[in-house]
């Protein structure tokens, strides 16, 4: 998770603390201002004297053996300086990501690089009493052109315009500036502010919740924040993690470990809680800050090494304010709210009823996501049957399917009567059409969608053919990745597109659209030939067998039989009941590596994925196979 130079880096006995900005929540507009972008990276004050150069974090931990690259570069600048800037790691889009900066040992190949925005001295003359534009001019004249040591340019006046091109661009936020602003060494000051796309803070961790289910290491981490010297409780958090990040969490919190609550209040979870020294600090994403001064949704960004407990406080942290018109109707619609979706209303009830108890997510919350995300996942579900799993009191109660609807019903919904050979008799199907069928679902209970892989229009003939790789609890997500790479390899043989979406819980789904031109019997016998020759590439830890009793303990099963007549899955964007509330989501091959986690994928982030990527799925219901060829192709 952090990179171990920079997790035993020491602290200089002397280091210049750096000037501090302010948060705000608006982006503005001033002729007065400027405004730079918030850099995504490690805050780092640089001290250049005779060739010999200091680089450090904003509370003293030597940077020097952990980005040496940025310290080559800084030795060629000829002047005396000292200077305040940010070091990014860029990602494959060339945008700053703060978890490739934490694992830079291991993104050494990736571009670093360290954006000056300030200059304190230049060539022992204090700077700092100079007007900001005037610094800046310094800056920019002493950098000469580099890779590596990059100056932080800025715009004038426009912030509101610059803020809305950063988002679009993916970036964190913006810097707003006074133009002619002093430098205050170690102040927090109004004269800078940020300005983020997203509410995150910093909390201070205290402990940690038991997992369950099939997760490891731990459920949730325990939050605080210093208030008047005592360490206050602020919320939980277990989204934002995958296998590899909850592992490497809890080997940083195990030598913490202490028998004691580091708070002096009773702390109310739903898991029992390890507690540890309150010593790490981590970044959080979460909506809004309660009342009573909780973070709601709380999502884990990463750990901060930089910053230290003392520094995370309470201070600012304040809870949204609402007009009292606004509260009163807010209230009143916390239990019941009516949704209008063309000339169709439809109720829903018990809106503050907690689904996810260890996320704090409730039945609106899942209402709200899967109209968000309606217009992605509609033309998935539309003229499917639907077999409902519902799950009305939460994810630790027990859920129960119904395929049959009977003739409850409402108006706006498409039904279908199919006969089903299993059951001997008729059974009334409800099929997702529209929104409001879509939130009556919802609101029934139904956290997952799972529809028939063929429509109405020919039952028998599926749209696409579908894997399920699928782990015993023995496996690793690594082995799941390395057999899904190894059906995609045998359907390149084939010539076969393949789109893959992790499941939402385990395992990967792997999609060949077929376009109805083939039975759901000959779809399931390729697909039986696709998994035979997989398990010839990867026989250590694949098999066909179905039977748990039968197959190895640590064996994945390649469930070919999917592809039958009124089999369903979870569609794709749809959520799951599993702590985190992960989402379904449909990958680039490129992301099928090592590192990958179905964790990663959740209620809170899909829809950002999506409008940032969009519909990567969007084939599987497009153009279908020429099966005979692939058939040949493969020599079957």
């Amino acid at each position: 998770m952090i990179a171990p130079s920079i997790r035993e880096a020491r602290k200089l006995p002397h280091f210049i603390k750096p000037m501090l900005a302010k948060e705000t929540a608006k982006p503005f507009n001033d002729k007065n201002w400027i405004f730079e972008i918030k850099w995504d990276g490690y805050r780092a004050i640089s001290e250049i004297e005779k060739g010999k150069v200091k680089l450090y974090s904003r509370n003293g931990l030597n940077f020097e053996s952990s980005y040496p690259a940025v310290v080559q570069e800084l030795k060629k600048i000829k002047e005396n300086v000292v200077l305040d800037g940010e070091i990014v790691v860029l990602n494959d889009e060339g945008l700053p990501e703060f978890q490739l900066l934490q694992h830079y040992d291991s993104n050494r190949h990736r571009p670093i690089q360290y954006y000056v925005f300030d200059i304190l001295s230049l060539n022992g003359k204090d700077t700092t009493q100079l007007p900001l534009v005037k610094r800046k001019e310094l800056v920019k004249k002493l950098l000469k052109k580099s890779e590596v040591i990059k100056y932080s340019d800025h715009i004038e006046a426009k912030g509101v315009d610059f803020f809305k091109l950063t988002e679009k661009q993916s970036l964190e936020g913006i810097m707003a500036k006074k133009a002619d602003s002093h430098y205050y060494i170690g102040k927090r000051t109004t004269e800078w502010l940020k300005i983020k796309h997203h509410k995150t803070q910093e909390a201070i961790i205290a402990g940690f919740t038991a997992p369950t289910g099939g997760r490891k290491y731990f459920g949730a981490l325990v939050l605080g924040m210093m208030d008047d010297g005592k360490l206050k409780y602020v919320g939980h958090s277990g989204s934002g993690f995958n296998y590899q990040s909850l592992k490497e969490m809890y080997e940083l919190l195990k030598p913490l470990i202490q028998d004691e609550s580091p708070f002096d209040e009773r702390v109310k979870t739903n898991m029992p809680v390890t507690w540890v020294q309150p010593k790490l600090v981590c970044e959080v994403k979460f909506s809004e800050i309660t009342r009573d001064k909780k973070m709601r949704h709380p999502i884990f960004l990463h750990l901060r090494e930089d910053k230290s407990p003392k520094e995370v406080t309470m201070t600012g942290t304040k809870p949204i304010k609402k007009a009292a018109a606004e509260k009163k109707a807010e209230e009143e619609s916390t239990e019941e709210k009516i949704f209008t979706f063309a000339k169709n209303k439809v109720k829903t009830t018990n809106l503050t009823k907690v689904l996810f108890p260890d996320d704090g997510i409730t039945k609106g919350d899942v209402i709200n996501y899967y109209r968000s995300v309606a217009k992605y996942i509609l033309p998935y579900l539309k003229g499917r049957p639907e077999s409902l799993y519902r799950t009305p009191n939460g994810i630790k109660a027990q859920g129960f399917f119904q395929k049959d609807i009977g003739n409850t019903a409402p108006p706006y919904a498409t039904t279908r009567l199919v006969y089903s050979e299993s059951n001997n008799k008729e059974i009334n199907y409800i099929v997702c059409d529209n929104e409001a069928t879509l939130t009556y679902l919802n609101n029934l209970g139904c956290i997952e969608l799972n529809p028939w892989h063929s429509t109405l229009k020919k039952l028998d003939y599926p749209d696409y053919l579908m894997l399920d790789i699928d782990p015993s609890d023995n496996n690793t997500f690594e082995q799941v990745i390395e057999a899904a790479n190894a059906v995609k390899e045998i359907l390149d043989i084939a010539g076969a597109p393949a789109y893959c979406k992790t499941s939402g819980a385990s395992g990967l789904h792997i999609y060949v659209p077929t376009d109805k031109r083939y039975t759901y019997e000959q779809v399931k016998d390729f697909a039986l030939i696709v998994c035979t020759m997989v398990s010839d590439l990867v026989p250590d830890f694949t098999t066909l067998e179905r039977n748990l009793k039968k197959r190895g303990k640590d064996q994945i099963y390649m469930d070919y039989l999917q592809n039958r007549k009124g089999q369903t899955i979870a569609s794709v964007y749809s959520l799951r009941p599993k702590p985190g509330a992960t989402a379904s989501c449909p990958l680039e091959w490129k992301e099928v590596k090592k590192g990958l986690s179905p964790h990663q994928f959740h209620i809170n982030n899909m829809l950002n994925r999506i409008e940032k990527k969009g519909d990567l799925f969007k084939d599987v219901l497009g153009k279908g196979i020429d099966l005979n060829k692939c058939l040949k192709r493969l020599g079957a």
